[in-house]
């Protein structure tokens, strides 16, 4: 999950959620929308990479990355564990606001 906690890393999982993508490709992308040059996004691919949050497969002159899905389940079990504890909170503020909305109608 720490790998993630850097915006351009994200950005750059976002871009592989549609599909592979060479390191060129998503080097232009990041550079283009962060301002950061092209050894900028290839050091941010290696700490994506060394994380096991994508894979890469050299193909001939090109790197093609591609996310690796089973590295979400991690985030996804936080997610929940997150979820449940303000679900609780949720619920029990949705009771007090309708206990007032009931007490203003019977005044």
């Amino acid at each position: 999950m720490d790998a993630l906690g850097d915006p351009v890393r994200r950005r750059l999982v976002e871009l592989l959620a549609d599909g592979e993508r060479s390191a060129g490709q998503l080097a232009t992308a990041v550079g283009a929308e962060f301002g950061i040059s092209q050894p900028a996004a290839s050091r941010h691919l290696r700490v994506l990479r060394e994380a096991g949050v994508v894979d890469s497969v050299p193909q001939g002159a090109v790197r093609l990355y591609s996310v690796r899905p089973e590295a979400f389940d991690q985030v996804e079990a936080w997610a929940r564990g997150i979820r449940r504890f303000w679900d609780g909170h949720l619920d029990a503020l949705e009771t007090e606001i309708a206990r007032g909305r009931r007490s203003r109608d019977d005044d």
